[in-house]
């Protein structure tokens, strides 16, 4: 243990321990911008300085180790002048017209700002001017950017995508695309883990809300929205209801308010995913030698542009079978569309997603197959809900509990668990388990693959006398590794679920801000939970699936069904530019 004295109150810590963290255990507070633990510890933004009395310099609190003996000020009046002048320094680069800024209220700068009582800047502003593509689903405003270094720090340690690095030198330094590519050449997954690690407003998603206002507009079009399982853990955070408040009931309402015509579930299509995917497993363990393996999930657009610029030797090991929203998208203007009477052609069909890649996925060329255009129109994001629920001042508290509209909106708990690592597995093999012997297996007898862990999780499963070695793993660095462990020969596997955000879906790109909290796995237990309250556990008994099965298409991996639910993903575009060109 080390003993030292913060702001006069004695001590001990272990060894190794910050100055940042010291305090923290003791209740003291100490403002900070670039830090992200284990993450990025650079002490780039100088906000978090502290005063060690006897010493003639001040140190960052975030990269400094406590030393026996040491006395620590924090809110000294040298420390106090100092640390307002950093931040005087930042915002003299910054672009702060905060009420146009899609971050105002939730940025860490502009509280660090208020509360440190900077009202005027002595200080030139010399931000740097926006040059960036609007139609990409993320979007860069270099004129916000305060050269923390969290997106670089992000990117390669987590995703190992190396996207962001350093540009020019001095003053002039900003953020740019590694190798001096333009952002649509580069190798970026669309994660978006970049954009909620951002501190500020530098790195957003495109703000696609004025097409469903167009849409919302015209008489003669019918909105029919999709929620994807996620979006449903984080949904209220943005808007200030406690999770137990915030029920999918609710969010209907809500989105019934905006002036949506039928909401449904993207629940439903998820457990058609797994028909199709668990189906298409087991036609290829019955011509094994047929096939490379393991096979791949191929739910997450964002893993898809990851195997499509990283490893495109493996596009073949990936499922054929397209995520929960493009299937909702295709039978929307389809089998939806007939059975609730309307014309498919003058559907607007609407997601919303925890995830920045969907915008993406919704504008690939080669996906849409429902013959009424984009099988998908609009994806939006849970934030950009959360915007459009308050840009039309609808009171959270008085929103009360509405169903979804008709069958469509029916889903089980394997689908809800489709949001969080591991819940893709665990659904399949639920339903795999049945299609090969006829019953249904305790619904939590896969309960192995789930849950956030570092690295990757594999269990083995015996599925009616076969032996089946699975893998589930979240975030693309782990996928990479992974994925190098096959390569060489050190692990083999027969299904592995990848999904490219760090714990699933639920820590989506496009999820609400929560600057220095993580909180994918909390978000993921949500989801577990209420799949152990929902009255149908496995994909198999959703009636809405058996009744589109009967009546459309046929059985699962029919022909129709490839024809609407599968997709040939070598032939993906990568263009990220589209909407509205």
């Amino acid at each position: 243990m080390v003993n030292l004295k913060i702001n006069g109150q004695q001590i001990s810590v272990a060894e190794g321990t910050t100055i940042m963290e010291a305090a923290q255990q003791v209740g003291i507070s100490i403002p900070h911008l670039c830090y992200l633990k284990e993450i990025n510890e650079i002490g780039a933004c100088r906000v978090c300085i502290v005063e060690l009395a006897g010493h003639d310099r001040m140190v960052t609190a975030c990269n400094t180790v406590c030393q026996e003996g040491m006395d620590i000020l924090t809110n000294s009046p040298r420390v106090r002048r100092n640390r307002k002048i950093n931040v005087e320094l930042i915002l003299s680069d910054h672009n702060s017209s905060c009420t146009s800024c899609i971050r105002s209220g939730n940025c860490s700068l502009q509280s660090i700002a208020n509360d440190l009582g900077m009202f005027n800047n002595e200080y030139k502003n010399i931000a740097d001017v926006f040059r960036w593509d609007k139609h990409l689903p993320l979007i860069k405003d270099a004129t916000k950017c305060v050269k923390c270094m969290r997106c670089i720090q992000v990117c390669d340690k987590i995703q190992t995508l190396n996207v962001w690095d350093l540009r020019g030198a001095g003053y002039r330094t900003t953020i740019g695309v590694k190798d001096n590519k333009t952002f649509n050449e580069s190798s970026c997954s669309l994660c978006g883990q970049c954009i909620t690690h951002c501190p500020v407003g530098a790195l957003t998603a495109r703000d696609d809300r004025g097409a469903l206002n167009e849409a919302l507009a015209n008489p003669d079009i019918v909105t029919v929205a999709q929620v994807a399982p996620a979006v449903r853990t984080a949904w209220g955070e943005g808007i200030g209801l406690k999770e137990e408040q915030a029920t999918m009931g609710k969010l209907v309402h809500a989105l019934k308010k905006i002036g949506i015509d039928y909401v449904f579930d993207t629940n439903f299509t998820a457990d058609l995913t797994i028909m199709e995917e668990g189906s298409e497993f087991l036609e290829r363990l019955k011509h094994r030698d047929q096939h490379p393996w393991p096979m791949f999930t191929s739910c997450c657009p964002g893993w898809m542009r990851f195997v499509k610029t990283q490893y495109p030797e493996l596009i073949p090991n990936l499922s054929t079978a397209k995520s929960p929203q493009q299937m909702f998208g295709a039978l929307s203007k389809t089998y939806i569309a007939d059975n609730l009477g309307l014309d498919p052609d003058k559907i607007f069909s609407v997601s919303f997603m925890p995830c920045v890649s969907k915008k993406y996925e919704r504008s690939v060329p080669e996906i849409n197959s429902s013959g009424h255009g984009s099988d998908v129109d609009l994806v939006l994001t849970t934030r950009e809900m959360d915007r459009f629920i308050k840009a039309d001042a609808i009171a959270p508290q008085q929103l009360q509990s509405m169903p979804y509209d008709g069958i469509f909106g029916e889903g089980s708990g394997a689908a809800v668990i489709f949001g969080t690592t591991g819940g893709v597995m665990e659904a399949a093999l639920r339903s795999a388990y049945f299609l090969v012997t006829g019953e249904n297996p305790d619904p939590d007898a896969f309960h192995d693959v789930k849950g956030v862990r570092e690295g990757w999780k594999e269990a083995e499963f015996n599925l009616a006398g076969a032996e089946l070695k699975v893998a589930v793993v979240n975030g693309l660095g782990n996928a990479r590794k992974l994925i190098e462990a096959i390569k060489k020969g050190e692990k083999q596997y027969d299904f592995v679920e990848v999904m490219a955000c760090p714990g699933g879906c639920v820590g989506g790109g496009g999820q609400p801000f929560t600057d220095g909290k993580e909180l994918a796995a909390r978000r993921g237990k949500q989801l577990y939970g209420l799949d152990e309250n929902n009255r149908i556990r496995f994909s198999h008994e959703n009636s809405a699936v058996l009744k589109t099965y009967e009546e459309f298409l046929g059985q699962p991996l029919s022909h129709k069904a490839h024809e609407l639910l599968h997709t040939n993903l070598a032939d993906w575009s990568l263009d990220m530019a589209d909407f509205e060109k």
